[in-house]
């Protein structure tokens, strides 16, 4: 299997399971473009990326994916220096323990993991649709299951971090259901990839706070045995189906569906399956971009 003359955008690269991701489609062969909040730490990446990988083509761009302008930008750049983009991972993610709202005036866990995919996706479509068979793929996280509060989507009337979280992947999987059906004659799949548990930066950094009430007092035996278990022989293993959706050919025509972190396709969570809910989470996304997309 080579990546050879691909060129692939991977969001949230510069650590974790993104860059894990990268690295691995740059050691195929492709061009690999990361993309990170920290100018510094995104231009490191690339440069222990490239020597890792033994492949001279990775690149990066700094940009903050919880600010639509900064969405906007970054799209608008990809488009300068690519003739088209045959992979798009949209890999980065957030969570907080309290509620926050960005400069858009969304809340940050659903800016970054909901609305900045369905934002990217629409910017880089024509560079997308010059690529013979691009393919989209979003990352989801967190436990798979449970409901989405449609009257509480960006955490209005109640918030708990990690819960939050959980449900906010639930959306971006509402969300990307939908666009792969819109996406469906242009030569552009879709598909999401569930990458398992694993230790990175972004859960290193939550306080007991963000956890629900009922588990707060393990967090620091959570703390000790995370590493342990979900350190970097995980992060790896996470990368398994967004590479696999990235770059087998057994995968090449398939889209709108649903692969675990085994990179086996699976049914869709019930939650998602919901047309209401998928309608309700696609319309509050167009209102939020609105004339920016």
């Amino acid at each position: 299997m080579t990546m050879d003359g691909k060129t692939v955008l991977v969001t949230g690269s510069t650590g974790g399971i993104g860059k894990e991701s990268a690295r691995r489609l740059a050691s195929l062969g492709a061009r690999v473009i990361l993309v990170g909040r920290d100018k510094a730490r995104a231009e490191a990446a690339a440069k222990e990326l490239r020597r890792s990988s033994g492949h001279t083509k990775v690149d990066a761009i700094t940009a903050d994916l919880s600010r639509l302008r900064d969405v906007r930008e970054l799209a608008e750049e990809v488009a300068g220096r690519v003739d088209r983009l045959d992979v798009l991972i949209n890999n980065a993610g957030a969570a907080r323990a309290r509620r926050e709202l960005t400069e858009d005036g969304i809340e940050t866990a659903f800016a970054v993991n909901v609305v900045a995919p369905f934002s990217l996706t629409h910017g880089l479509l024509p560079a997308l649709k010059r690529s013979e068979a691009a393919r989209v793929v979003n990352i989801t996280g967190g436990i798979p299951r449970g409901r989405i509060d449609l009257d509480n989507l960006q955490g209005e009337k109640s918030y708990v971090g990690l819960s939050f979280y959980n449900q906010t992947k639930l959306a971006q999987m509402a969300m990307s259901h939908t666009f792969a059906k819109r996406l469906e004659g242009t030569g552009v799949t879709l598909n999401v990839a569930y990458p398992g548990h694993a230790h990175t930066s972004m859960n290193k950094d939550l306080g007991a706070d963000a956890y629900p009430p009922p588990a707060r007092p393990i967090v620091p035996l959570l703390r000790l045995l995370m590493p342990v278990f979900y350190g970097h022989r995980a992060v790896r293993k996470a990368t398994r189906s967004s590479v696999h959706l990235a770059s087998s050919p057994e995968v090449r025509e398939v889209t709108g569906a649903y692969f675990s972190s085994k990179a086996v396709r699976v049914p869709w969570p019930e939650a998602v399956q919901d047309e209401t809910t998928r309608g309700v989470i696609w319309d509050l996304c167009e209102k939020v971009c609105g004339d920016r997309l």
